[in-house]
């Protein structure tokens, strides 16, 4: 799914599970630049909150 972060812009958001596991990969759809967080399948918010935050760093980070 696509979102619209107010600090990023468009963000694709994707989330795979594996059994009591979650992957959310987050995507910065203008600089392609790509990252994923783990976590319980049962909390997608907040895994999806920790892909964000990491995105956040990466893209400030170069």
């Amino acid at each position: 799914m696509i979102q619209r972060d107010h600090e990023l812009g468009e963000v694709i958001v994707e989330f795979v599970r594996n059994g009591a596991y979650l992957k959310c990969s987050a995507v910065h759809v203008k600089s392609g630049r790509e990252v994923s967080a783990l976590g319980p399948a049962s909390d997608p918010r907040s895994v999806e909150r920790v892909a964000i935050a990491k995105l956040k760093r990466a893209l400030t980070q170069g």
